[in-house]
Formats: C-alpha cells, sequence, structure tokens
C-alpha cells in the first residue's frame, strides 16, 4: 500500500473504546451554525467531536478512527488545505484512521459535512500500526 499522508490505515487499541455518532457543526441550541461554509461546519464538527471526548475523559490523539460524510466531495476536495488547516488546530499532527464518503444528504438540511468517530481512551493511547505490518487485505 501507498506510505499514508494525514491519516494512518489502522490503529490499535488498548484502552476503553467511546464511539461517536455523527457530529454536525451545530451549535448548543442544535442549529447548523454556518449553513453554506463547509470548512466553518468541518471545524465545529471535529470541536464537538473533541467536546465529547473530552467529556468520557480522553484527549483528541485517543481518536482512533474518523469517517467523513460529505454533500459534495469536489467542493470537500477544492477546500482540503483549510479544512487541514481546522483539522491541525484540534489534532496537531495526530493522524488517525480515516474515511471519506460523498453521500446526497444528511439529517439537517443545512449539514454539509457530518463526521463519526471512535476513540480508544486509557494508557498507553491508540498507535498507528508500522507501516510494514499493514498488508494488502489484512
Amino acid at each position: 500500500m501507498a506510505k499514508p499522508v494525514g491519516f494512518a490505515y489502522a490503529v490499535k487499541c488498548h484502552g476503553t473504546m467511546l464511539f461517536l455518532g455523527g457530529a454536525t457543526g451545530q451549535d448548543a441550541s442544535g442549529r447548523i451554525r454556518a449553513p453554506g461554509d463547509l470548512v466553518a461546519q468541518f471545524e465545529d464538527a471535529i470541536a464537538n467531536i473533541c467536546k465529547v471526548v473530552a467529556e468520557a475523559g480522553g484527549r483528541p490523539e485517543d481518536v482512533v478512527k474518523l469517517t467523513y460524510f460529505v454533500r459534495d466531495r469536489d467542493d470537500y476536495l477544492a477546500k482540503r488545505k483549510e479544512i487541514g488547516q481546522a483539522y491541525r488546530r484540534h489534532f496537531g499532527k495526530h493522524y488517525p484512521a480515516q474515511s471519506l464518503f460523498g453521500v446526497t444528504s444528511l439529517w439537517e438540511d443545512d449539514a454539509l459535512i457530518e463526521i463519526e468517530a471512535i476513540a480508544c481512551i486509557g494508557d498507553p493511547p491508540g498507535s498507528p500500526l508500522p507501516e510494514e505490518t499493514v498488508v494488502p487485505g489484512s
């Protein structure tokens, strides 16, 4: 497999697993904060994930898997530099396993992105498997 850039192919978990349902760019009232702004919604969704992980006793580095559902893949790709900057504000250089799916709609009409997460809270934290242990089909 090609060397991953900005993500890990697999992450090993040693702690307590926390599964987070889809997070969007909602504010505390449940409304999408920035309709029409993919980058702002991405950052809000990531911030919401980090809040939930913190409330469970974890930290951003405990996130081992992110799954992105976007309504417009091309818009996501066009804005990936800004999205990457927003990502690093919350996760720094921590790169969990990640997947991206283009979808036709999301639960909230104004949502442009929804992100699911899995965290592994405990000591030691989840860590990427060495590249040589990740083989096609495993």
